[in-house]
């Protein structure tokens, strides 16, 4: 809604300041030992802002980046938000297994987990910068220009897009479900089933992160080829086809199997779905917010908690 009224630009500067901000907290944040109960409270207080924050981010760069898209290039543009998403991935995956290979377990969880979330304060600055320099898009100036900015633009949205928000949602379940089940669990999955470390699992997922930032453009061009209906069903094909033989592969304990396996997860969940997400057509930021923001936290606990439950359990 914020991003109907302010605009895309002032929408996105606040998100990168509000979860720079965020996540510079949760390295600053005492500990149990010191504050007792509050910690916690504390943290999840933070985490909701940095959840809050993220939702306006990946709604406000979609809308951004349609609004200055051709009508045939749309997944094509699209295709460079998981980009940046995969390569920041990467990065910070990179920072997880450079910590993890330098530091003592004790070090670790005594200061060294702190590190990862203090970069953000320089990151933040540096993000708040780049997007201040970032001019309005030509739709939100013309809309402004009209004098046509909605009053209630959630409630407008519900109204005319009811049912495309339902399908989109429904989409999204489909492959947040696959999304986190294979970041928050694949890698405890290569580490209890595959009897891999904890490095050789995190350089697993840098590899497969890597794979999945170089093969999106490819994927979005496969969708302004052969269309959004067709993208839809070969997404949900290959990932019917991935899901076992990557557990498979992946619980054998072969570093080579266990790379093939993310890699074609990722292939199949990753770079079809995600290049498809933004750019079925030109929306309105509540209308985007709305189905990616409510299907992955409904899908989020049960994808990582269950199937370890399930595993430990046989």
């Amino acid at each position: 809604m914020l991003g109907d009224r302010i605009g895309r630009k002032r929408t996105l500067a606040m998100t990168i300041l509000l979860m720079a901000a965020a996540t510079t907290l949760i390295g600053l944040l005492p500990t149990y030992a010191a504050i007792g109960v509050m910690a916690p409270i504390l943290l999840s207080l933070i985490r909701c802002a940095q959840g809050f924050s993220a939702g306006g981010e990946y709604a406000g760069a979609c809308a951004y980046l349609m609004e200055h898209a051709p009508s045939d290039k749309r997944a094509w543009y699209g295709s460079f938000i998981p980009v940046s998403t995969f390569s920041a991935f990467a990065a910070a995956a990179v920072v997880a297994y450079a910590l993890e290979a330098s530091l003592s377990a004790q070090a670790m969880g005594s200061w060294g987990w702190r590190l990862p979330f203090l970069i953000a304060a320089p990151l933040g600055l540096v993000g708040l910068y780049l997007r201040w320099k970032l001019d309005e898009t030509p739709a939100f100036r013309a809309v402004t220009k009209e004098h046509a900015v909605a009053h209630s633009p959630l409630k407008e949205t519900l109204r005319n897009h009811g049912a495309a928000i339902c399908c989109l949602g429904a989409f999204v379940s489909l492959t947040a479900l696959s999304f986190y089940m294979f970041t928050t669990y694949f890698a405890t999955y290569l580490q209890v089933a595959g009897g891999l470390s904890r490095a050789t699992a995190l350089l697993v997922s840098l590899i497969a992160l890597i794979f999945a930032a170089a093969i999106c453009p490819l994927a979005g061009l496969y969708s302004d080829k052969v269309g959004r209906r067709r993208t839809m069903v070969t997404a949900c094909a290959l990932l019917i086809v991935a899901v076992y033989p990557s557990f498979l592969m992946a619980s054998s304990g072969s570093f080579a199997a266990s790379i093939v396996a993310s890699c074609s997860w990722r292939l199949a969940r990753y770079c079809v779905g995600w290049s498809l997400r933004p750019c079925s057509r030109k929306p309105s930021l509540p209308e985007l917010a709305t189905p990616h923001r409510l299907s992955p936290t409904t899908w989020r606990t049960p994808s990582s908690v269950v199937p370890h439950r399930w595993w430990l359990r046989g």
